[in-house]
């Protein structure tokens, strides 16, 4: 007796039979700044067919961004940054140890844009970069995606200085780690920066597993 398989989202649904409808009702700009505050008033499929009543929703849209997990093949450590950031003040003390990472400019391409971010950030022009993945930062209120990458310099690829792009009010510093000691700092939660823990598990595990 023959049968066909299919795939199941939680609650039963099948996976082909996901919603796509979404009527928007109204919608309207509250912030125009650095990043823009739509708000919208919106009807969408729910999963067994019909319309959800309105319902208001906020988005917040300032483009997509790169960042990439740098490892100097010299010395087998990673070079991380670590700057100010404000809208962390208040819920940590400002400054965030991260990947190397920036907004895309306008037609740029996610690979032009993170290696010009390494160039600006650590001063290196990288000889490999592999694409790790591309998510969604927090799509319950913003539109960004973050494509996140890998990559690889060596001391023959040191081509200027580091700490980003004194116009833009960037104060930028190298901070040095073997893969260990990142890993550690990810688990004392010194390391805490999202992107930065993702591409170190995935390093980790690309390299073999615990290390």
């Amino acid at each position: 007796m023959g049968y066909e398989a299919a795939w199941l989202l939680p609650g039963g649904v099948p996976m082909n039979q996901v919603p796509k409808t979404v009527r928007i009702l109204h919608q309207e700009t509250l912030l125009d700044d650095f990043f823009r505050v739509d708000a919208a008033t919106l009807q969408y499929e729910r999963f067994d067919g019909s319309l959800s009543e309105p319902v208001r929703r906020l988005r917040l849209d300032r483009g997509d961004s790169v960042a990439a997990l740098v490892l100097h093949t010299g010395t087998g450590c990673v070079l991380l940054v670590e700057q100010f950031k404000y809208p962390v003040l208040g819920v940590a003390d400002g400054w965030i140890v991260e990947a190397v990472a920036g907004m895309i400019d306008p037609g740029e391409t996610p690979e032009a844009a993170i290696r010009r971010e390494v160039r600006e950030e650590i001063g290196y022009e990288l000889a490999h970069l592999e694409q790790v993945s591309t998510f969604f930062v927090s799509p319950g209120g913003s539109s960004e995606r973050i494509f996140l990458f890998y990559g690889e310099v060596s001391a023959d690829k040191k081509i200027g200085p580091a700490g980003g792009v004194p116009a833009e009010g960037e104060d930028i510093a190298i901070r040095e780690y073997s893969i260990p000691e990142a890993l550690a700092a990810v688990e004392r939660g010194e390391i805490a920066d999202a992107k930065t823990i993702i591409s170190l598990y995935w390093l980790r595990q690309k390299r073999g597993g615990p290390q």
